[in-house]
């Protein structure tokens, strides 16, 4: 028990920090509040198979991470900390499971710093803030990947191990379509392929393990596919291949130009991407077929690179690559504790570098900060944002709202920023001077608990970007007004005022809004009619029943043009309005 307390701390304290950053902000427009919608029509349709959103049939995802937020609600009840309650579990899960891989593959030092670069680095934290399955995928990629090479090292019964292979593949499937088959079959293949191995075939258990595979996989395929008319065709062909080629129909996502594609990593794997030089003294290249060191770093360099390949070609977001994560954190977690254990300087001028950047960091903040002190906070962000007029691509990407920022920003910013400053500093000055010490395992916990409290800071700060990032005060006022018989009206497409479904549990209408995630289901003879035209806009508008019409002010004139009726104003929050055709006096 007492060689494992570190891993046992290490997942707890994780555990402690995602736990308490869960509760809040709340939930945002666009993808994280359809999601999550989607999760709750699972419990009030009664319906497993064919997700919901708006009434609509869903037919985009895999289900796995709506499956088990749906159970969550009905533990925790409906709210932002069931949504991200599984993605938490997941990061947990996926740390447990990098460190068996590292202990198993490498030494249990390895397995210990792999996951902790995986729980403190900042792709990891910033990309489980919304209600997508990229933790959950990545920790059945990491089982499989474990899987396979345990059975493909192994002898006697522990081939066994090629079953788990095969179920977190289905599970991967299950997770996120078809990428959980390429990503896990192909860095195997190019494994063999490359190693002149592939005679091993015959050890891999097709037969057997391919009904493991369908016994998970196939059924929820079936069913979906015998609910839903051109189930198939929609799913595989227009959201995987057409989606890959980008040629898709209803484009409602962006790519990446291909050099900040690559050197983003740079960032998401912070700070431990500074360790990325390290590699340069790894093995790759086998001398043998009994050279296991080096075929086990071919494996996961395979494995990164399957996945940062893939994704170059390909459409993309900043997520994407996270599948690609534990491969690092795996051959990362290695040349540390190798260069640790050979006293190598290289470690003490990383170190070094961090610490520099850290203190330029904080340099900066503190400047920002010291630029805005004579701005007075108003709790509303948007106010101080360069935000990009339109319907602009700028927005299709995770973080566009991080570039709309401005020196003035700060005024609203300044206590995350300046435990931020502080955090960056102190820490990383900290795990300089014990690694200057050679008291390695110190400076490591330095810096995973820098990382940690910065954290929590971002989160602070990402609470700030609430009323710019979720309708949720305008959904507040809808409810302390609402009436029977009201309807609510979004000026545009579901994404854009999801948050507003998601916190009044009321069905929307989509006042020009059939596009995007919600078409195709709108195809359906069982669509509900929550699509509407400006015809009937004015209709409901001049109708008996209340109307809450929502808007981004960017849109607000030429919709208020286009109705040419009176409106009054209820609210406005994060450059959104919200008006409605009666007026009343305020609760």
């Amino acid at each position: 028990m007492h060689k494992h307390l570190p891993i046992f701390l290490l997942l707890i304290f994780s555990a402690v920090i995602y736990i308490a950053t869960s509760f809040e902000p709340s939930l945002v427009d666009n993808i994280d509040s359809s999601h999550a919608i989607a999760a709750r029509e699972i419990l009030q349709r009664h319906d497993w198979i064919t997700l919901h959103i708006n009434g609509v049939r869903y037919l985009e995802k895999a289900p796995l991470l709506y499956w088990l937020v749906a159970t969550s609600y009905q533990v925790f009840g409906v709210n932002e900390f069931a949504v991200r309650f599984p993605t938490m579990v997941a990061v947990v899960l996926l740390a447990g499971s990098a460190y068996i891989f590292g202990r198993w593959a490498y030494s249990q030092k390895a397995g210990l710093y792999a996951a902790a670069i995986l729980v403190s680095c900042v792709g990891m934290f910033l990309f489980t803030r919304m209600m997508i399955p990229e933790a959950l995928l990545t920790l059945w990629f990491t089982v499989a990947h474990f899987c396979f090479l345990r059975a493909f090292f192994g002898k006697g019964k522990q081939k066994r191990f090629y079953y788990g292979f095969y179920a977190a593949m289905a599970l991967a499937l299950l997770s996120k379509g078809l990428i959980g088959i390429v990503f896990c079959v192909a860095p195997a293949f190019l494994f063999l392929l490359v190693t002149n191995q592939l005679s091993a075939w015959k050890e891999l258990r097709l037969l057997s393990g391919s009904a493991v595979f369908l016994a998970i996989a196939a059924p929820w395929h079936i069913m979906a596919g015998l609910q839903n008319q051109n189930f198939f065709w929609f799913y595989f062909i227009n959201e995987h291949v057409l989606r890959f080629l980008n040629i898709r129909p209803q484009r409602d996502y962006n790519r990446l130009p291909i050099l900040q594609y690559w050197l983003l990593h740079l960032v998401w794997l912070f700070p431990w991407s500074f360790g990325l030089p390290l590699l340069f003294k790894q093995r790759f290249r086998p001398q043998s077929a009994t050279d296991y060191q080096a075929q086990v770093n071919l494996y996961l360099l395979l494995w990164a690179g399957t996945v940062l390949v893939f994704f170059g070609l390909s459409s993309n977001q900043e997520y994407y690559t996270f599948p690609a994560y534990p491969a690092f954190a795996l051959l990362l977690g290695e040349a540390i504790a190798n260069a640790e254990e050979k006293g190598t300087k290289s470690l003490l001028w990383l170190n070094r570098a961090l610490a520099a950047i850290a203190l330029f960091a904080a340099t900066i903040l503190s400047l920002l900060v010291w630029k805005s002190r004579g701005i007075k906070a108003t709790g509303d962000l948007s106010a101080f944002l360069n935000q990009v007029a339109g319907d602009s691509e700028h927005y299709t990407r995770s973080l566009a709202r991080v570039f709309d920022l401005t020196p003035q920003a700060f005024a609203e910013l300044r206590d995350p920023a300046i435990g931020a400053a502080l955090t960056l500093g102190i820490g990383f000055l900290a795990a300089f001077w014990f690694r200057r010490r050679q008291q390695h395992g110190r400076a490591m916990v330095a810096m995973i608990l820098a990382m940690w409290l910065f954290f929590v800071c971002a989160n602070s700060a990402y609470v700030r970007f609430e009323p710019v990032l979720s309708s949720r005060a305008l959904a507040d006022a809808i409810v302390q007004r609402w009436e029977p018989g009201a309807k609510i009206v979004i000026n545009g497409n579901h994404e854009i005022g999801s948050s507003i479904g998601f916190y009044t549990n009321q069905q929307l209408l989509l006042l020009n809004g059939r596009k995007f995630n919600l078409e195709f289901g709108s195809r359906y003879p069982d669509a509900p009619p929550v699509f509407i035209n400006n015809e009937d806009i004015r209709r409901l508008w001049l109708s008996y029943n209340r109307v809450f019409l929502f808007t981004e002010n960017v849109k607000k004139e030429a919709l208020l043009k286009n109705l040419n009726l009176p409106v009054t104003l209820i609210a406005e929050s994060g450059g959104k309005s919200l008006f409605t055709n009666k007026p009343y006096f305020n609760p």
